[in-house]
């Protein structure tokens, strides 16, 4: 029989039993596995993919949704990925075209690196911002921010999913209330009994990837920071909004070194919504 062409693959959506071919398919790019981000994304976004007729998966991505359930204020698409011995045969922008259709109206975010954008600019995204990548070991300052830090517990959560609805611009309660399962911190900064900020640390291959990081102000984002290192022999890994110059400088002072930049980009907004001023991380740039 022979085999079909690229083109006539159907597109499927991918669950949590399609997470061991989307690790495989990272592998395969020379990415790292990340089955626990993999994990998190497939249960709590829309994964999409093409099967290989010889095994495994031709291209895969996820879409993360947030705002109201069937009514989307925001997609953010991420891990998109397509197998090398596919590669530059159009599988990617034909997936990508079918989310795009799929999302209807909804407004799209992706962060794109320097050798994807090309192909988001095609398709209509516009680079709108850039987050500055950073990895290593944190060193301890001689003074430490003088904001007060916690470990959150359950009875915060109302007040973590409060303080992220407003600052993010779209509801992610369904993110939020699953970060107590899927960090190995979550953290709270607190001023006269009152959430002001909170931060994730989540393993990811050899680090603990920060995010998310809503702080009120750059102070805040700093004793985060340094209370999550604190908690950590693992290097660190975060991305942060480069408008946040302050804050960049000071992890660099303390041992982060960069890595990479990528442009975050949209489709059908002109910015994204919320408080950038107090978003400084994402969770991961694959949910926007």
């Amino acid at each position: 029989m022979p085999t079909p062409s690229l083109a006539a693959l159907p597109i499927r959506r991918l669950t949590l039993r399609d997470l061991t071919s989307c690790a495989d398919l990272s592998e395969d790019r020379g990415w790292p596995r990340e089955e626990h981000k993999w994990g998190f994304l497939l249960t709590a976004g829309k994964g999409y993919g093409i099967d290989d007729p010889e095994g495994g998966l031709v291209s895969a991505c996820v879409v993360t949704e947030y705002g109201s359930l069937g009514r989307p204020d925001l997609g953010a698409i991420g891990m998109v990925l397509v197998a090398e011995r596919h590669a530059r045969r159009g599988v990617g922008r034909r997936l990508m075209r079918h989310v795009i259709a799929a999302m209807g109206t909804t407004p799209l975010t992706l962060h794109a690196t320097p050798n994807g954008r090309p192909l988001y600019e095609e398709l209509g995204f516009k680079a709108t911002g850039r987050a500055e990548m950073l990895r290593g070991h944190f060193r301890p300052g001689p003074s430490a921010p003088g904001v007060a830090t916690r470990a959150a517990t359950a009875e915060d959560l109302t007040a973590i999913v409060r303080l992220d609805d407003e600052v993010f611009g779209a509801d992610r309660t369904h993110i939020i209330t699953r970060l107590p399962a899927f960090t190995d911190q979550l953290r709270v900064a607190e001023v006269s009994g009152r959430i002001v900020g909170y931060a994730g640390a989540w393993p990811n291959m050899d680090t603990q990837v920060v995010g998310p990081l809503i702080a009120r102000d750059t102070e805040t984002a700093k004793a985060l920071i340094a209370s999550l290192a604190a908690h950590t022999d693992r290097p660190l890994r975060t991305d942060i909004d480069v408008r946040h110059e302050e804050l960049l400088a000071w992890v660099k002072e303390h041992g982060l070194g960069s890595v990479a930049f990528n442009a975050v980009m949209t489709y059908g907004i002109a910015e994204l919504p919320g408080d950038w001023t107090r978003r400084f991380a994402p969770l991961t740039v694959a949910a926007g």
